[in-house]
Protein backbone atom coordinates (compact mmCIF):
# COMPACT_ATOMS: atom_id res chain seq x y z
CA UNK A 1 0.00 0.00 0.00
CA UNK A 2 1.63 3.44 -1.20
CA UNK A 3 1.91 6.20 1.70
CA UNK A 4 -0.10 9.44 1.45
CA UNK A 5 1.90 12.38 1.93
CA UNK A 6 1.64 13.99 5.36
CA UNK A 7 -1.33 16.69 5.80
CA UNK A 8 -2.86 15.49 2.49
CA UNK A 9 -6.47 15.01 4.53
CA UNK A 10 -9.22 12.78 2.61
CA UNK A 11 -12.52 14.85 2.17
CA UNK A 12 -14.73 14.12 5.49
CA UNK A 13 -12.12 14.89 7.95
CA UNK A 14 -11.77 16.07 11.02
CA UNK A 15 -11.88 16.14 14.73
CA UNK A 16 -15.06 14.81 15.42
CA UNK A 17 -14.66 12.53 12.25
CA UNK A 18 -11.26 11.34 14.30
CA UNK A 19 -13.54 10.75 17.63
CA UNK A 20 -16.11 8.81 15.41
CA UNK A 21 -14.18 6.63 14.08
CA UNK A 22 -11.74 5.83 17.04
CA UNK A 23 -14.99 4.75 18.96
CA UNK A 24 -16.22 2.47 16.29
CA UNK A 25 -12.65 0.89 16.57
CA UNK A 26 -11.90 0.49 20.35
CA UNK A 27 -15.09 -1.23 20.35
CA UNK A 28 -14.63 -3.63 17.78
CA UNK A 29 -10.64 -4.33 18.58
CA UNK A 30 -10.34 -2.89 21.75
CA UNK A 31 -7.84 0.11 22.55
CA UNK A 32 -4.59 -1.42 21.97
CA UNK A 33 -5.87 -3.32 18.92
CA UNK A 34 -6.45 -0.42 17.23
CA UNK A 35 -3.74 1.42 15.65
CA UNK A 36 -3.48 5.15 14.59
CA UNK A 37 -3.59 3.99 10.66
CA UNK A 38 -6.82 2.05 11.51
CA UNK A 39 -8.30 5.15 12.86
CA UNK A 40 -7.02 7.24 9.85
CA UNK A 41 -8.30 4.95 7.20
CA UNK A 42 -12.01 5.03 9.05
CA UNK A 43 -12.15 8.75 9.72
CA UNK A 44 -11.44 9.20 5.75
CA UNK A 45 -7.28 11.61 6.45
CA UNK A 46 -3.80 10.63 6.70
CA UNK A 47 -2.49 9.76 10.29
CA UNK A 48 -0.56 13.14 10.06
CA UNK A 49 -3.61 15.19 9.75
CA UNK A 50 -5.01 13.01 13.06
CA UNK A 51 -1.81 15.17 14.38
CA UNK A 52 -3.43 18.43 13.81
CA UNK A 53 -6.26 17.57 16.03
CA UNK A 54 -5.12 15.04 18.95
CA UNK A 55 -1.26 14.28 19.49
CA UNK A 56 -1.69 11.43 20.85
CA UNK A 57 -4.27 8.01 20.64
CA UNK A 58 -4.12 8.61 24.74
CA UNK A 59 -5.80 11.55 24.20
CA UNK A 60 -8.41 10.54 21.67
CA UNK A 61 -9.42 7.83 24.24
CA UNK A 62 -9.46 10.40 27.10
CA UNK A 63 -11.76 12.71 25.36
CA UNK A 64 -14.28 10.10 24.29
CA UNK A 65 -14.68 8.42 27.74
CA UNK A 66 -14.66 11.86 28.99
CA UNK A 67 -17.43 12.62 26.65
CA UNK A 68 -19.17 9.81 27.25
CA UNK A 69 -19.35 9.33 31.52
CA UNK A 70 -20.66 13.15 31.69
CA UNK A 71 -23.46 12.49 28.43
CA UNK A 72 -24.42 9.19 31.36
CA UNK A 73 -24.12 11.71 34.28
CA UNK A 74 -26.32 14.55 31.98
CA UNK A 75 -28.90 12.11 31.39
CA UNK A 76 -29.08 10.22 34.67
CA UNK A 77 -29.09 13.89 36.71
CA UNK A 78 -31.72 15.12 34.91
CA UNK A 79 -33.77 12.02 35.42
CA UNK A 80 -33.68 12.22 39.02
CA UNK A 81 -33.94 15.87 39.32
CA UNK A 82 -37.57 15.41 37.25
CA UNK A 83 -38.34 12.14 39.63
CA UNK A 84 -40.50 12.50 42.94
CA UNK A 85 -38.88 13.51 45.81
CA UNK A 86 -39.28 9.90 47.62
CA UNK A 87 -36.10 7.60 47.48
CA UNK A 88 -37.83 4.96 45.71
CA UNK A 89 -38.86 6.80 42.82
CA UNK A 90 -35.84 8.66 42.23
CA UNK A 91 -33.51 5.19 42.32
CA UNK A 92 -36.79 4.36 39.73
CA UNK A 93 -35.75 7.34 37.46
CA UNK A 94 -31.57 6.46 37.85
CA UNK A 95 -32.40 2.85 37.01
CA UNK A 96 -34.45 3.82 33.99
CA UNK A 97 -32.32 6.21 32.23
CA UNK A 98 -28.97 4.10 33.26
CA UNK A 99 -30.43 1.21 31.51
CA UNK A 100 -32.11 3.31 28.31
CA UNK A 101 -28.41 4.84 27.80
CA UNK A 102 -26.47 1.39 27.96
CA UNK A 103 -29.12 0.08 25.34
CA UNK A 104 -29.44 2.92 23.31
CA UNK A 105 -25.58 4.18 23.10
CA UNK A 106 -24.43 0.66 23.02
CA UNK A 107 -21.05 1.19 21.21
CA UNK A 108 -20.02 4.26 23.95
CA UNK A 109 -21.05 2.87 26.99
CA UNK A 110 -19.34 -0.30 26.20
CA UNK A 111 -16.08 1.54 25.43
CA UNK A 112 -16.62 3.75 28.20
CA UNK A 113 -17.12 0.60 30.80
CA UNK A 114 -13.98 -1.61 29.19
CA UNK A 115 -11.82 1.19 28.41
CA UNK A 116 -10.81 2.64 31.82
CA UNK A 117 -7.64 0.13 32.10
CA UNK A 118 -6.09 1.27 29.28
CA UNK A 119 -5.91 5.10 30.11
CA UNK A 120 -2.75 6.57 31.55
CA UNK A 121 -2.93 7.41 34.97
CA UNK A 122 -3.79 10.99 34.03
CA UNK A 123 -6.86 10.28 32.98
CA UNK A 124 -7.89 7.52 34.60
CA UNK A 125 -7.86 9.80 37.30
CA UNK A 126 -9.92 12.13 35.36
CA UNK A 127 -12.86 9.43 34.44
CA UNK A 128 -12.60 7.62 37.52
CA UNK A 129 -13.57 10.89 39.56
CA UNK A 130 -16.82 11.39 37.02
CA UNK A 131 -17.36 7.31 37.56
CA UNK A 132 -17.48 8.00 41.72
CA UNK A 133 -19.26 11.34 40.86
CA UNK A 134 -21.90 8.68 38.84
CA UNK A 135 -21.48 6.26 42.00
CA UNK A 136 -22.26 8.93 44.35
CA UNK A 137 -26.11 9.96 42.56
CA UNK A 138 -27.02 6.30 42.98
CA UNK A 139 -25.89 5.81 46.51
CA UNK A 140 -26.94 8.76 48.13
CA UNK A 141 -30.27 7.92 46.64
CA UNK A 142 -30.21 4.77 48.29
CA UNK A 143 -28.60 5.61 51.59
CA UNK A 144 -31.29 7.92 51.99
CA UNK A 145 -33.84 5.12 51.20
CA UNK A 146 -32.53 2.53 53.88
CA UNK A 147 -32.30 5.39 56.68
CA UNK A 148 -35.86 6.72 55.90
CA UNK A 149 -36.61 2.60 55.81
CA UNK A 150 -38.22 2.31 52.52
CA UNK A 151 -35.19 -0.02 51.31
CA UNK A 152 -35.06 -3.01 53.95
CA UNK A 153 -31.13 -3.49 52.51
CA UNK A 154 -28.79 -3.85 55.37
CA UNK A 155 -25.77 -3.09 52.75
CA UNK A 156 -26.35 -0.04 50.93
CA UNK A 157 -22.69 0.51 49.04
CA UNK A 158 -23.01 -2.93 48.20
CA UNK A 159 -26.77 -2.80 46.57
CA UNK A 160 -25.72 0.40 45.30
CA UNK A 161 -22.55 -1.02 43.37
CA UNK A 162 -24.27 -4.27 42.69
CA UNK A 163 -26.91 -2.26 40.75
CA UNK A 164 -24.84 0.27 38.93
CA UNK A 165 -23.12 -2.91 37.46
CA UNK A 166 -25.93 -4.69 36.84
CA UNK A 167 -26.91 -1.57 34.62
CA UNK A 168 -23.52 -1.21 32.79
CA UNK A 169 -23.48 -5.49 32.05
CA UNK A 170 -26.37 -4.37 29.45
CA UNK A 171 -23.56 -2.85 26.48
CA UNK A 172 -22.27 -6.20 26.83
CA UNK A 173 -24.99 -8.10 25.51
CA UNK A 174 -28.30 -5.73 24.04
CA UNK A 175 -29.20 -7.15 21.04
CA UNK A 176 -31.50 -4.00 19.31
CA UNK A 177 -33.03 -6.57 17.13
CA UNK A 178 -33.98 -8.61 19.85
CA UNK A 179 -37.71 -8.87 21.53
CA UNK A 180 -37.09 -6.18 23.92
CA UNK A 181 -37.12 -2.21 23.39
CA UNK A 182 -34.31 0.09 25.73
CA UNK A 183 -37.20 0.87 27.67
CA UNK A 184 -38.94 -2.61 27.91
CA UNK A 185 -35.63 -3.61 29.50
CA UNK A 186 -35.34 -0.82 31.48
CA UNK A 187 -38.89 -1.59 33.11
CA UNK A 188 -37.55 -4.88 33.79
CA UNK A 189 -34.21 -3.69 35.29
CA UNK A 190 -36.26 -1.27 38.12
CA UNK A 191 -37.85 -4.37 38.90
CA UNK A 192 -35.24 -6.02 39.69
CA UNK A 193 -33.10 -2.31 41.38
CA UNK A 194 -36.03 -2.28 43.91
CA UNK A 195 -35.48 -5.79 44.18
CA UNK A 196 -31.71 -5.37 45.15
CA UNK A 197 -32.86 -2.51 47.65
CA UNK A 198 -35.48 -4.08 48.90
CA UNK A 199 -37.59 -1.41 48.51
CA UNK A 200 -41.26 -1.62 50.13
CA UNK A 201 -44.54 -0.16 49.08
CA UNK A 202 -46.48 -0.80 45.98
CA UNK A 203 -44.43 -1.76 42.82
Amino acid sequence: MSERKPGATRVGGGREAVLSAALQNFYKYGYHGTSMRNIATDADMTVASIYHHFESKQEILQEIMVRILSDLMSQTRTALMAADDTPRGQLEALVFAWIVFHANRQTEAFVGSTEVRSLDPEGRRLVVALRDEQERMFREVIDRGAREGQFDTAFPKEATRAVINMGSSVSSWYDSKGDLSPQQLAEMYVTMALGTVQAKGPA
